[in-house]
């Protein structure tokens, strides 16, 4: 079997899941064709994801008039498969209310991924996320192309599945991933009952061996990992930490990530005075975020809508509590048995849960970081989560 995966913007920091799903399946011994649609607009900062862009070949980046141009070809040389697709990219501009132009661009990018794989004798093709790029492999398919999938994670296109034309996604692929048992029950609840299983659960995992469980420090140092952005609710965390500082006076926090929250984080930070415990770092290489995990009694992640957090997989692997919110998939592996989970936009309750972990005993916080290790490591490991997909993937090939 000959794989492709398909991304919109790849690689990008805050996605480095996919790269190791994808190194992962390669370890299996199926390798796989890296696409994406255009390079990622930000800095790389983690060594293996500049690695990772020269392998990968980009649709829209530096084509410039070829696409038109195979475009034509096309349309001359296939009309049959062309007005197919060329059907499907009007439905799906009906369904998004507009939009014209991206929808014509997603057309222009499936001829040209149908016309690579077939030079590459491409037999699937997976992309992650049911938006832009399940578009094209959608399209990509009409016009002839090789079957596809795509995995769904959340927690914004569980919100627009009808805009995004997700129903009709499902129909022509092979299967649909879901990375939680809610994100299948979301998706299926708007689909139609005949596609409900086409949906398959496969969850987003990490390489356990690169995650050792080290002793807790007992220190006074938090961690929290994500994309600021107003759904993972980090401007609530500052108000938190200068609640629970004034009965101890060693707590901090590190906030590694960046994003359109920035601002209104530092404003916090500025309201609550508390710019000497509460640091923003920006975006680090995934060997600095393990090296601060080792270091962190806790993990925060105030989020209002997640998928499932691959940072709380990594806290737990490397046996750390973590305090975080009961929304979408995060119930599936977190409880108070490893964790604090308190309602999304509590400060009463994140403020509490801080101070929790802080008067927490050595013992009690070693037992939820060893029950974390056992549920990542029965769930969310790459070593096992790899042969699952790709069995799916050849049972599509046949």
């Amino acid at each position: 079997m000959r794989l492709a995966y398909l991304l919109n913007s790849y690689p990008m920091t805050s996605t480095t899941f996919i790269r190791r799903e994808i190194a992962a399946i390669e370890r299996a011994g199926v390798p796989v064709k890296r696409f994406a649609v255009r390079h990622w607009a930000e800095r790389l900062v983690d060594p293996q994801d500049m690695s990772e862009r020269n392998r990968t070949e980009y649709l829209l980046t530096g084509q410039g008039g070829r696409l038109i141009g195979g475009l034509a070809r096309h349309a001359l040389f296939h009309p049959r498969g062309f007005a197919e697709a060329l059907e499907a990219t009007g439905e799906m501009h009906r369904a998004a209310g507009g939009g014209f132009v991206r929808h014509s661009a997603y057309l222009t990018q499936a001829v040209r991924l149908k016309r690579r794989c077939v030079q590459l004798g491409i037999d699937h093709v997976h992309a992650h996320f049911s938006t832009n790029a399940a578009a094209v492999a959608m399209l990509c398919r009409r016009l002839g192309g090789p079957r596809y999938s795509f995995t769904v994670h959340g927690p914004n296109e569980l919100e627009q599945l009808a805009e995004n034309s997700v129903a009709d996604k499902v129909r022509d692929a092979a299967f649909v991933v879901a990375i939680s048992d809610y994100c299948r029950n979301r998706l299926i609840a708007e689909l139609p009952a005949d596609l409900a299983d086409r949906v398959k659960v496969v969850p987003c995992g990490i390489e356990l061996s690169d995650y050792p469980v080290t002793p807790n420090p007992m220190s006074g140092r938090f961690l929290s990992v994500g994309r600021l952005c107003p759904e993972k609710g980090q401007a609530e965390i500052p108000a938190a930490i200068a609640a629970v500082a004034r009965d101890h006076p060693g707590l901090s926090i590190v906030l590694i990530g960046d994003g359109e929250s920035r601002a209104a984080v530092e404003r916090e930070i500025g309201a609550t005075g508390t710019g000497g415990r509460v640091k923003l770092i920006g975006w680090r290489s995934n060997a600095e975020v393990r090296r601060r995990i080792g270091e962190t009694r806790a993990l925060v992640l105030p989020s209002h809508a997640e998928g499932l957090p691959i940072a709380i997989m990594e806290a737990f692997a490397m046996g750390r509590p973590v305090i975080t919110t009961p929304v979408a998939g995060i119930p599936e592996l977190v409880d108070q048995s490893c964790g604090w989970l308190v309602p999304p936009g509590d400060a009463d309750a994140l403020a509490a849960a801080i101070g929790a972990a802080m008067t927490a005993t050595k013992g009690m916080l070693g037992k939820m970081g060893r029950e974390g290790r056992k549920r990542v490591a029965a769930r969310h490991d790459l070593a096992g989560i790899a042969p699952r997909l790709i069995a799916l993937f050849e049972s599509a090939a046949d």
